[in-house]
């Protein structure tokens, strides 16, 4: 289904602002059909279309009552008597409450129709204020009964609310860089105040809300700005609610903010009241987050927990690392000091995920960086005197750590054995070749793709390729062995070892990438 702004920008001449502000109502009204017990359907004019036709391009329900329609209206054009009730409060700007009630196959609703009008923002629309669409406020009349004392205070603020969209004043402008996600709800808890700033009607959910702040006396009566300043246990933040009230009061929209007491969370958002331009009050909704609060808390606390085990298991690597590396330079046998060498890098390169782990806030690394690391590393330890330059083709993305860490250690492997056997260092007693001069320098490429939830990554050398009758599955190299254990155990792929058919050696990794 086509957006507000393609149906708008389709069927009329409204310019970019006006659709902004269609859209701030439409992110907003949600309230105003809580509050009317209504459907709400944003109509606008086709241009050029006589006699004027209205094309429905939003639709909200409401969360408080029945709907008057059960199919979407959204994208349907109507005209003639269908449509008069939006053609006079389009053309005479006013609010339209005349007639009688209809009937939407079993279903009797009473038809209102409200103006929108957006006023001048900056100086290049000075002066400028005019309707520019239609709101039907619809009714369910199925269910009609004596209204509450609730009820009566949420009709009474729906109309104030709906003559503040007739002036202008309703949506209010969006505060730079507010979050409206956890925006309070008319069920969570709703204040009405007067001009004077007391409570003039609390629902039992407000007054729940308050009551978990540790105030237990009713609200009607209260002044609530000063009351909020009262009882939050940070006086800044009680000093900032209050004051959020008072601007509302004014007839400044402040933004939402939260404060807490005795444990408890609340998050508020004040609206002026300000139909026909004369500040009477303000509108409180109030909701307790403090369940949402303590589960954000106890996140917070588990991230930082696994960050932290993650940074202890980098250090106590590299401990072990270091620890080998000691007794490398104790060791007189060559091959044994080899052999610790070795396991050196491959603990180190375990411990590159960890320390990567340890600053991510979730079980997933940006594994191009490690890569990058590992690469330079090889070539700075690799036993040949060869200068060799390491390149990184394509992306590997983020990794889960349950294959970041094997596929490290099976990268540093093969990055190695890549260095040290296609590049080895010349026999010191054998006279020193005379390069081609077309010959390529000397080259590691590591390249990586994804492909049907598989990440293919190839390590590839332009050096002297692999020796005549050449197994991976009968060498006696115990990295070798690492890597082909690694790679059809712990990531459940394959590998395989091959000539390039331009000279050198590459090594085609297939890992899958779905759940393990």
């Amino acid at each position: 289904m086509s957006t507000l702004r393609d149906l708008v920008e389709e069927h009329t001449n409204l310019g970019s602002a006006d659709i902004d502000h269609l859209h701030r109502l439409a992110g907003d009204w949600q309230l105003l059909s809580d509050l009317s017990f209504a459907d709400l359907l944003l109509w606008v004019p086709i241009k050029g279309e006589q006699p004027r036709q209205f094309l429905c391009v939003a639709q909200v329900r409401p969360t408080t009552a029945p709907t008057a329609y059960q199919d979407d209206q959204v994208g349907k054009i109507f005209g003639g008597p269908e449509v008069a009730h939006l053609d006079v409060a389009f053309t005479q700007e006013r609010i339209w409450r005349e007639g009688d009630p209809v009937w939407y196959g079993d279903t009797p609703a009473r038809h209102e129709a409200i103006p929108v009008r957006r006023r001048a923002e900056n100086d290049h629309e000075e002066g400028r204020s005019e309707v520019i669409a239609v709101i039907g406020r619809d009714t369910n009349l199925s269910t009609a009964r004596t209204p509450s004392q609730l009820e009566l205070n949420y009709l009474t603020t729906a109309d104030d609310l709906a003559q503040m969209v007739a002036d202008g004043t309703f949506p209010p402008t969006k505060q730079p860089g507010e979050v409206t996600t956890s925006a309070p709800r008319v069920g969570d808890g709703l204040i009405r105040l007067d001009a004077s700033g007391k409570v003039t009607y609390a629902s039992p959910n407000a007054q729940s809300a308050y009551r978990r702040l540790g105030f237990n006396a009713h609200l009607v009566g209260e002044e609530l700005a000063v009351l909020s300043s009262r009882v939050a246990a940070d006086p800044l933040e009680g000093n900032d609610a209050a004051e959020r009230i008072r601007l509302a009061l004014r007839g400044i929209t402040p933004p939402r903010m939260e404060f807490e007491a005795r444990g408890a969370t609340v998050l508020t958002r004040s609206l002026p009241l300000l139909p026909a331009g004369v500040p009477i009050g303000a509108l409180v909704l109030v909701r307790d987050v403090t369940e949402v609060r303590r589960r954000d808390r106890a996140l917070m606390t588990k991230d930082a927990t696994i960050r932290e085990i993650h940074h202890r298991v980098k250090n106590n690597l590299q401990t072990v690392a270091a620890l080998l590396r000691l007794q490398a330079r104790r060791v007189d046998a060559p091959e044994a000091r080899m052999a610790l060498e070795e396991s050196v890098r491959r603990v180190a390169s375990i411990a590159l995920v960890h320390e990567t782990l340890s600053m991510s806030s979730d079980e997933a690394v940006e594994f191009d960086g490690i890569v990058d690391r590992v690469a330079t590393a090889a070539t700075e330890v690799a036993s040949t005197s060869v200068s060799v330059r390491m390149r990184r083709e394509g992306t590997f993305g983020v990794l889960p750590a349950e294959i970041a860490t094997s596929l490290v250690m099976v990268l540093n492997e093969l990055l190695i054995n890549a260095v040290e056997h296609g590049f080895p260092a010349p026999d010191e007693d054998a006279p020193e070749p005379v390069p081609a001069p077309d010959a390529p320098a000397p080259e590691v490429v590591v390249a990586a793709h994804r492909f049907r939830k598989q990440l293919h990554v190839t390590v590839a050398d332009n050096g002297r390729g692999l020796p005549e009758g050449f197994r991976p599955d009968a060498g006696g190299r115990l990295g070798l062995q690492i890597v082909r254990a690694l790679a059809t155990g712990e990531l459940r792929g394959s590998i395989e070892m091959r000539n390039r058919a331009g000279g050198g050696t590459e090594a085609v990794l297939v890992v899958p990438l779905g759940k393990r």
